[in-house]
């Protein structure tokens, strides 16, 4: 069954700014006003590079919440709900849901990990709950599990889950689950280096990083796509694309903070075990910055 997507182009996966050990609302409240005048389709609150695992729940859902308020319909509002605990992340949507978030995305369980059969449980067990519409993300590189083709096939058929977020560099197999399971939901790209790549075989935009510190320009890129033409779109993609190098060349989301806070956007602050940008990284980083005007 075709759907009406819950949004085409850029959604930012929002950094949560932190300032002396606390959440710095100011910060965040800027933050979702410059990403709505910047273009952006979405906005995801509390996703990985929200540092949720360093947040206790009261914390996380009072983020989920500001961004929702903030965001005051202008735009979807996506909760990061995702944890290796089923039942926690059925909690974390339904408080999420009272808020007013328009969608969760749920990450695959990490660390305790699970079978391929027990990654459909567990999707199906929160779409059940039908709290709020479900974005499966598929991230491998931190979760240490990834959602195999036909896994992904079985948890597309349920009718509360409405898209993926695809963050595995495995080009061939995002194909081969967009083949398999792109006439049930939406495919978003959570590769900032694969934007047009993706969005050229069906996908219908991302879920990026890039985008808290260059909104207008992802959302340049991914509108010229959806257009069809993928040709300016790559010459952005191409572009940006030292720039993204240097974003992911640390744990995420080390690298966009100390960009951001180069540019006076928020405090260059992260919870341990996360710590700030190494200084050579750094300065390769700035380096990129100054090429392509973003400071001086």
């Amino acid at each position: 069954m075709m759907r009406n997507p819950l949004f085409t182009g850029c959604g930012t996966a929002l950094v949560t700014p932190f300032k002396n050990g606390k959440v710095d609302y100011e910060a965040l409240d800027r933050l979702v006003e410059e990403q709505i005048t910047g273009g952006v389709s979405a906005l995801i609150a509390v996703g990985t590079t929200g540092e949720p695992a360093t947040m206790d729940w009261d914390e996380h859902l009072a983020v989920i919440r500001r961004v929702v308020e903030k965001a005051d319909h202008r735009v979807p509002v996506i909760a990061g709900t995702g944890s290796n605990a089923t039942s926690e992340a059925v909690y974390a949507a339904k408080h999420s849901a009272e808020f007013g978030a328009d969608a969760q995305l749920v990450v695959t369980p990490y660390y305790n990990k699970t079978s391929q059969a027990g990654l459909v449980a567990h999707f199906n067990a929160i779409a059940d709950a039908a709290t709020l519409p479900v974005i499966v993300y598929n991230v491998p590189a931190r979760t240490g599990l990834n959602i195999g083709p036909e896994a992904m096939a079985k948890i597309c058929e349920h009718e509360n889950v409405i898209a993926v977020k695809e963050a595995s560099p495995d080009v061939a197999q995002a194909m081969e689950k967009i083949r398999l399971c792109g006439d049930m939901v939406d495919f978003y790209c959570g590769n900032d280096d694969l934007i047009v790549p993706m969005m050229s075989v069906g996908f219908k935009g991302v879920i990026s990083v890039l985008s808290n510190i260059l909104p207008a320009e992802t959302s340049r890129m991914t509108s010229l796509a959806l257009e069809g033409n993928y040709k300016e779109a790559a010459e952005i993609q191409l572009k940006l694309l030292p720039f993204v190098n240097a974003l992911f060349s640390e744990t995420s989301p080390i690298p966009i903070k100390a960009a951001m806070a180069k540019m006076g956007m928020l405090e260059d602050e992260l919870r341990l075990p996360l710590v700030p940008m190494t200084d050579g990284p750094r300065e390769k980083m700035y380096a990129i910055m100054r090429e392509l005007g973003m400071i001086k």
